[in-house]
């Protein structure tokens, strides 16, 4: 059982018939919806169509829906791409016309810019791929010289070395997106380029005011966001590192160490944590993966990742389906090691809640028993995600009645949520219930020993209090 969990990005790739059946065949644990592209129309039906599929194949999948955030790119060219060659001078104007852009200069959708650099900055515009030394700012223009040059077209992304563009994280764009996504009943809402905890709670604000229930994935993909990662993980629900952007503004040979970090104090925090952003980007064309995003996947899956996100590799590639294949393959293999059973977790902490001391003395049990599975009966899902925080080979079978907290629990790693209404409310009778029902789906045997962590009062949040070792009877 393939512990890490995946999300696919849907779009035009995954239109085709058959496709989205066959990727849930596949394992895909949760689908992103990119709210930068198409319309609120578009995801709905394809929302719609995704719980169709998922409702016959009885799987639980959750949905995220990624707000654009503010848009930091170039307009447009009057002719199409051009080629830029090193030394040569080059503008971005916040005053021309969006279609004007030429070989010397183009418009930018971002009309604060020429207020946020000066001379001596580095603009990086298409992930890098171009740089640009800032020689003067004129009014609305930006005069540079090329450093790195290629070719350029339209719509790439800008950004400041270091960081530093001052955009609000939260657009009006987003704004109407957020309560669309909240009247499809989303699981998530991942907020781009946030910069501090406001960003998070200015959100999460507008949640609770249209009654949504959506958890909160802060993308971490600004300079400023790592000045204040702390504050941002407490208020998150959800952290992902969104190496792009992130990569461009810190540079590439910081990157590896920040991953490593956010990983680490992510789970530390009791949070989950998405890695993102070309984990397998040569098979949007390639049948077969690179050995250096085989061993990138792996990686990120030793240092402790909850998920792995794919982006075009599914929504515009030539075999999304290959792409999930291959990505859960590698998952199990680096899932084999030794080191992704270890744990330290809060061995030197004091618990503030008795469910999550419940919670981290069922896995430390199990880690030291022939126990077969975890299994948790949850309300929220509190339990089954402190459960998680441990490193374990041990399944965590999570027992919900609720629909939108099984399918939050689907991005936990090594947490299996599965739907359990509990008709009784006499413990013993439970008990036999949940092993009945868990031997009957497959997931245990007769003789297995398994680990049972319930609340005395059924249907209470936060009541876990109850830790059980019992054995499937023969």
């Amino acid at each position: 059982m393939r512990r890490t969990k995946i999300i696919a990005t849907l779009g035009p790739a995954t239109d085709y018939p058959g496709v989205l059946e066959r990727l849930l065949e596949a394992g895909v644990d949760a689908v992103r919806f990119n709210f930068s592209h198409g319309t609120v129309e578009e995801h709905a039906a394809r929302i719609a169509r995704l719980r169709d599929i998922a409702a016959v194949q009885k799987k639980t999948i959750a949905i995220i829906a990624d707000l654009q955030g503010p848009k930091i790119r170039i307009a447009a060219f009057a002719k199409g791409p051009i080629t830029l060659q090193e030394k040569a001078p080059f503008i971005f104007d916040a005053a021309l016309a969006e279609t004007a852009g030429n070989q010397t200069r183009v418009g930018i959708t971002y009309k604060n810019l020429p207020q946020d650099v000066k001379a001596e900055d580095i603009l990086l515009v298409d992930d890098g791929k171009l740089s640009f030394k800032v020689i003067s700012v004129q009014g609305t223009q930006i005069h540079c010289e090329v450093i790195n040059g290629g070719p350029l077209s339209d719509h790439k992304g800008i950004n400041r070395l270091g960081g530093g563009l001052s955009a609000h994280a939260f657009t009006p764009k987003d704004k109407h997106d957020l309560h669309a996504a909240i009247h499809l009943d989303v699981d998530y809402i991942a907020l781009s380029f946030p910069r501090a905890a406001s960003d998070i709670l200015a959100a999460k604000k507008h949640i609770v005011e249209w009654k949504g229930h959506a958890g909160i994935i802060a993308k971490i993909e600004r300079k400023e966001a790592l000045d204040n990662i702390k504050e941002i993980i407490d208020v998150s629900d959800v952290i992902m590192v969104a190496r792009g952007d992130l990569g461009v503004e810190i540079g590439d040979a910081a990157l590896p160490a920040i991953q490593k970090q956010l990983i680490s104090q992510v789970r530390a925090q009791n949070k989950v944590v998405i890695t993102a952003t070309q984990m397998m980007e040569s098979m949007i064309h390639s049948p077969i993966p690179t050995r250096a995003e085989v061993m990138d996947v792996a990686n990120a899956i030793l240092d402790g990742t909850d998920t792995l996100m794919l982006s075009a590799e599914t929504a515009n590639g030539d075999d999304p389906v290959r792409v999930v294949e291959a990505m859960s393959r590698v998952c199990v293999g680096a899932e084999k090691l030794p080191r992704t059973f270890l744990s330290h977790h809060r061995l030197d902490k004091t618990f503030s809640f008795s469910d999550e001391a419940i919670a981290m003395a069922a896995m430390y049990a199990a880690n030291h028993l022939a126990i077969k599975a975890i299994v948790c009966l949850t309300e929220s899902g509190a339990t089954a995600l402190w459960m998680s925080r441990i490193r374990s080979g041990i399944p965590i079978l999570a027992l919900s009645a609720h629909t939108r907290t099984l399918r939050k629990m689907a991005l936990y790693r090594g947490v299996y949520p599965l739907h359990f209404p509990i008709l009784s409310e006499d413990p013993q009778h439970i008990n036999r219930e949940v092993l009945q029902h868990l031997v009957k789906t497959d997931f245990l045997s007769p003789g297995d020993l398994v680990i049972l962590t319930k609340g005395s009062h059924i249907g209470v949040s936060g009541g876990t209090n109850t830790l059980q070792i019992l054995q499937v009877p023969e």
